[in-house]
């Protein structure tokens, strides 16, 4: 039996770290989910199951709704969603428009906790029915009672005692769950990192993570899970496949000399597909004027290049023994005094975020006398 386990497909997101890309990074969300359904043809699934969070909230635009089960029912196989905490079950829920009885019983809504029968496997769905809760979902899952095929828990929450900080009402689950329930696999979704536990390949229980990354930060997003069960009893056989449609990079320099600029630069000009790449760069340290001005110029190029470029330096100080290079850089007279004044600032400790003030507008004021100058 195979089946294709994905999850967190947040349609609807406001994506607001994108900016004015926003319009572009929910367009990239359907195409990833357009790549799962795709998935799900092309390896010859037996069906198909989201573990929950199929959108953003129970406010998105109807018309998603109706686009979603549309892309649904394009799968060749039965699709099984399960509600999440974000789209979760109860009046007004989105599982309550009429486009998924229309695409019933292809496209078929975990409404209950009650087992469903797929492929000869039984699918036994812990829908969720609230934002938060203090319960484990997974606790609704019925025990076996002799039944000889292929289990397969359906949930939506955070697993304890995994090194991550879980928060109480958090949907939390217990450490070794799928033991507890008896089933072969657990198919979760809430974590947007993928995770297959205990291994890269075999697995209990996993989480797909989102297919498309929702924001900087995210590790191992942008996947969808393809998975194989031989038999009752049998460890399934996981494939992570990556779906994503844009890349987010996030990361972090310090700089202390002139070469660690141009040694970024060259990192900047060295990731793949910039077009579709949404880069956060945050830089830190000490630069002289040339390095300054250099920065500018990194900050232009991924301006340019990238489909959306944050490069936040209000961290980057001038060099204490550079001073002279800094006053030099501009005329004699009210500009030289302004500059020093801003230095003064500048290494000024005890004002933190005047420092900072002080440090962006003394590299603005020399880069604009040096163009003036040239």
């Amino acid at each position: 039996m195979r089946f294709v386990h994905t999850a967190d497909w947040q349609i609807g997101m406001q994506a607001a770290q994108a900016g004015a890309r926003a319009e572009e990074v929910r367009q990239a969300r359907f195409a990833a989910a357009a790549r799962v359904v795709e998935l799900a043809n092309e390896r010859g699934a037996d069906f198909l199951v989201l573990a929950g969070d199929t959108f953003e909230d129970g406010a998105v635009d109807p018309l998603l709704v109706r686009r979603v089960v549309d892309l649904l029912s394009r799968a060749s196989c039965p699709v099984f969603v399960l509600p999440g905490n974000h789209d979760p079950l109860g009046p007004g829920s989105v599982f309550r428009h009429a486009a998924w009885r229309e695409a019933a019983p292809k496209v078929r809504v975990f409404e209950t906790p009650a087992p469903v029968e797929a492929a000869g496997a039984v699918l036994l769905p812990c829908p969720t029915e609230a934002r938060t809760s203090m319960e484990d979902p997974t606790a609704r899952i019925p025990a076996r009672h002799g039944d000889a095929r292929i289990r397969i828990g359906v949930a939506h929450g955070s697993l304890r005692d995994h090194g991550f900080e879980v928060k109480p009402d958090d949907f939390p689950i217990t450490s070794g769950a799928p033991m507890r329930a008896d089933v072969d696999y657990l198919a979760l979704g809430h974590w947007h990192s993928t995770l297959v536990e205990p291994g890269p390949d075999r697995a209990r229980l996993a989480y797909p993570g989102t297919p498309e990354p929702t924001g900087f930060g995210e590790k191992d997003s942008g996947h969808a899970l393809v998975v194989t069960i031989d038999g009752p009893g049998r460890p399934a056989r996981v494939e992570g496949v990556d779906t994503a449609e844009l890349t987010w990079t996030a990361r972090d320099e310090t700089i202390a000399r002139d070469e660690d600029v141009a040694a970024l630069r060259a990192a900047i000009d060295a990731i793949p597909n910039p077009g579709r790449t949404l880069l956060r760069l945050r830089i830190r340290g000490v630069a002289s004027p040339a390095a300054a001005e250099a920065l500018d110029a990194v900050e232009e190029v991924a301006a340019a290049r990238f489909l959306l470029a944050r490069v936040e330096r209000d961290e980057v100080l001038p060099q204490p023994r550079d001073a002279a290079s800094w006053t030099a850089a501009v005329p004699d007279g009210v500009a030289r005094t302004v500059v020093e004044r801003l230095l003064a600032l500048a290494a000024d400790d005890q004002e933190p975020r005047r420092r900072r003030v002080a440090a962006r507008a003394l590299a603005h004021l020399v880069a604009t006398a040096r163009r003036m100058s040239s």
